[in-house]
């Protein structure tokens, strides 16, 4: 049986890796770093999203800011010709 991500990828779905960045719930003046990284659909990231309002909803650390970075990784793969064919025997 194939593997789940492998299933995910060809289904349309490319690794998504986002740092968020939130306020410490004790020192709002502090800021924290989270690193999420999960398959997600580009470019409306259902999970990411959900991710974020689970967060928002029952975590303490307010959100400052999101950056997201997605790369798809099955892709066509990339040919050169060759100007002369070599055998070995």
């Amino acid at each position: 049986m194939a593997d789940s991500d492998f299933r995910a990828q060809i289904k349309g779905f490319s690794l998504t890796t986002a740092e968020i960045l939130y306020r410490l719930p004790d020192h709002p003046a502090l800021l924290q770093s989270y690193v999420w990284q999960d398959y997600d659909l580009h470019p409306r990231f259902p999970k990411l999203l959900a991710f974020l309002e689970y967060w928002k909803k029952n975590l303490e650390g307010k959100l400052f800011k999101v950056t997201v970075a997605h790369r798809g990784l099955i892709q066509p793969a990339e040919l050169k010709m060759l100007a002369a064919d070599y055998r070995l025997n």
